[in-house]
Order: C-alpha cells, then sequence, then structure tokens
C-alpha cells in the first residue's frame, strides 16, 4: 500500500517537474493583414528555449473573444514555425490570442494572453498601384484615340474577309438567293457571339440596302432574341422597317449536333450564296464549312476558337482570326466609339511589347529586379 501511493506520488512530481521544466513561447504580437478585405490578423511570437529538445512536438493556437477566455484550439503549428494568420474573422469582434507549446509526453506551457486584436478593412491596396496606373493610362490612350476618330485621322487596317461581304452580299442580290448567317453554339456570354451580332447589324443593313433575303438559324434561345432586334434595327436603320420579317431569325435546336444537321440542311435545299460564321464554334465547325463548300457559296467566318480554325481557313473563302472578329464591328461601322478603342488597344499593346524589352535589358545589363518589381502584383 505504501509503495503504490510512493508510485502515484512519484509519478505526479514527475508530470509536475515536466510542466515546469517546458519553457513557454514569448512575445506573443498581433497586426492585422495589410490590404486585405477586413477578415484576417497575423500572429507571431519568440520560440520557446526547449523548441530543440527532442520531446518538443509543437505550439497550439489558442483564440477567445474574452481576456478570460473560454479559449478554442485553432491549429497545431510544428517546431520551427513561430508565425501564423488567422482568417475568415468578424471585423467587429475583438479577439485574444495565446499559444501553447507541447511536448510528446503531455507537458504544456502557454504563453500570456496578447489582444485585444480587430480586423479592419483597408480601402485601397497599395500592392496594386502598378494596376492603377496603368488602368488610368488605358483610359487615357481611349480618350485620345477617340478624340482623333472623331476627327477622322484614323486608319484601320484592311481585312480582307470584311471587304468581301459586301461582294458577297451583291453576288447574292444578282443571284436571287439568300445570305445565311452562322452565329455558333454558345451563349451570349461568349465575346465571339457578341462580336458575331455586331456584325450581323451591319450585314443586315447591307442585306436590308441590296433588298437580299437572309436567314439567321440560332442555337440559344437568348442570343436568338438578341439576334432578332440587332436585324430588325439594321432594317429600321437603313429605312426599310418593311422588309424585315421575324422569320429571318428562327430558333433551330440547342443540340449541337442536331443544329449543325439543321443548318447543312438548310444548305443544301436553299442553296444560299453566301455563308457567314461569325462567333464561337466547337466539334460542327467542319461540319458546316463542309457542307456550305459542297453547295458551292461564298464562306467567310470568324472565330476566335483555336482548334477550329484549320477548318474554316481550309474550306472557307475568307477567315477572320483571332481579334480580326473583334475588330470587325469597328472596320465595317466605321463608328469613332469603336475605332478610338481599337486603337487604343493595339497602342497599349505596343507599349506593353515595349516595356517587356526594355525590362529585359535592364534585367540582363544592370541586373536590377526594378520592373520585376513594379509590374508584380502584391
Amino acid at each position: 500500500m505504501v509503495r503504490s501511493s510512493l508510485a502515484v506520488l512519484a509519478a505526479l512530481l514527475l508530470a509536475a517537474g515536466q510542466l515546469w521544466a517546458l519553457q513557454p513561447p514569448a512575445g506573443l504580437a498581433i497586426s492585422d493583414i495589410p490590404d486585405d478585405d477586413g477578415t484576417g490578423l497575423d500572429l507571431a511570437w519568440q520560440a520557446s528555449p526547449d523548441e530543440a529538445g527532442p520531446a518538443f512536438l509543437g505550439y497550439i493556437i489558442m483564440r477567445a473573444t474574452k481576456p478570460e477566455g473560454p479559449f478554442e484550439q485553432l491549429n497545431l503549428m510544428p517546431r520551427g514555425v513561430t508565425a501564423y494568420t488567422d482568417i475568415e474573422l468578424d471585423g467587429r469582434q475583438d479577439y485574444y490570442y495565446r499559444v501553447v507549446a507541447v511536448d510528446t509526453a503531455g507537458a504544456a506551457s502557454q504563453s500570456a494572453v496578447a489582444g485585444p486584436a480587430r480586423p479592419k478593412e483597408e480601402w485601397f491596396k497599395v500592392g496594386k498601384v502598378n494596376v492603377l496606373i496603368g488602368t488610368a493610362l488605358f483610359i487615357a490612350l481611349v480618350l485620345v484615340f477617340l478624340e482623333r476618330a472623331k476627327r477622322g485621322r484614323l486608319f484601320l487596317r484592311r481585312l480582307a474577309g470584311l471587304d468581301a461581304v459586301e461582294e458577297a452580299v451583291g453576288r447574292a442580290t444578282e443571284m436571287g438567293k439568300p445570305i445565311l448567317y452562322i452565329l455558333g453554339t454558345s451563349s451570349i456570354s461568349d465575346i465571339a457571339t457578341i462580336a458575331g451580332l455586331n456584325i450581323l447589324g451591319q450585314v443586315a443593313r447591307k442585306t436590308a440596302e441590296y433588298e437580299t433575303p437572309l436567314m439567321v438559324p440560332t442555337y440559344d434561345y437568348i442570343v436568338h432574341a438578341v439576334a432578332r432586334e440587332v436585324v430588325k434595327e439594321g432594317y429600321n436603320a437603313k429605312g426599310r422597317p418593311d422588309l424585315y420579317s421575324e422569320d429571318m431569325v428562327f430558333f433551330v435546336t440547342d443540340n449541337q449536333m442536331g443544329y449543325a444537321a439543321a443548318c447543312s440542311g438548310i444548305m443544301a435545299r436553299q442553296k444560299p450564296a453566301t455563308n457567314l460564321f461569325m462567333g464561337m464554334f466547337y466539334a460542327e465547325a467542319l461540319i458546316l464549312a463542309e457542307a456550305g463548300a459542297a453547295t458551292g457559296a461564298i464562306q467567310i467566318a470568324g472565330t476566335d476558337a483555336v482548334t477550329q480554325l484549320p477548318f474554316f481557313i481550309t474550306a472557307c473563302d475568307f477567315t477572320l482570326m483571332g481579334e480580326e472578329l473583334y475588330a470587325a464591328s469597328a472596320y465595317l461601322s466605321k463608328e469613332p466609339l469603336l475605332v478610338g478603342t481599337i486603337k487604343a488597344q493595339d497602342f497599349s499593346k505596343i507599349v506593353i511589347v515595349g516595356l517587356v524589352l526594355l525590362g529585359s535589358l535592364i534585367a540582363i545589363v544592370v541586373r536590377s529586379p526594378f520592373f520585376y518589381n513594379w509590374f508584380s502584383i502584391r
């Protein structure tokens, strides 16, 4: 009985000795995360003097909303780590923290409670000043080129595919055959579809002027509604609302291959003189282009789908590639707002390429990280 009591006492003394011997971390400091949305705090502390010991396990991060607790355990950080970031906090609440050093034997020693600390939201992100300057520069370029476009002093490179649109409309008029305009198989959220709708507005004006039949089969119901309004506006702009019919723009199906089969059937039956493919295309691209080529029609395509461009280049007479599709509406309409924006984009690309070359030269010759640090987003 005496021996068992002594054993228990020895175990308690040993545990008490281990708890007393383990040194706590010190200097716990809390700081707000800079340039964040007001939901995080950074913690840093000095390592425990016993961290180098073989039995040392790590640090337990504890958090509470009151200095007296209760404290909840957040995470266990391994030895050698003396920092922690607490996120998803409430910016209206004060927080208190302490760090507990623990070892494999179960001994623990906690730091003093630090706090109160409250995360706050910064209204300006200092690490993105370069983005602000770049945006301001681009806006200034747009305003300058817009003013020049209003004075008629800007030149757009000739796009053979768009120059052929008027010729294709004229050919369809002479042959008494319709023009088939296909907007692709994507939704209104696709930038290529929007570009195709812009070009459709200009084509509708041409068909209204020459009294040429126009057919626009659609794949998406929202695109269908927008395309109908675009065509109607084109005919009204030319003063020929009497030539417009709602049957010009018709919904086919939202099944990809079903749509391709229906358009191919229209080509085979109606034999349009001109096929225009403007928008986003996928696996149906080659089916449509080959079906149109078999009828002998003039075919003009435009898309930014890189994987489908080879099929259009092979099977069509003219192809607008990538950004040419976006510039097409400005090229056709000569609208100052569109022309000025296109020229501002081109000039901005020249500036960016020049800065890349200058930065590379400085990094190689002078070995300065200035440009790298300036253009990095923090």
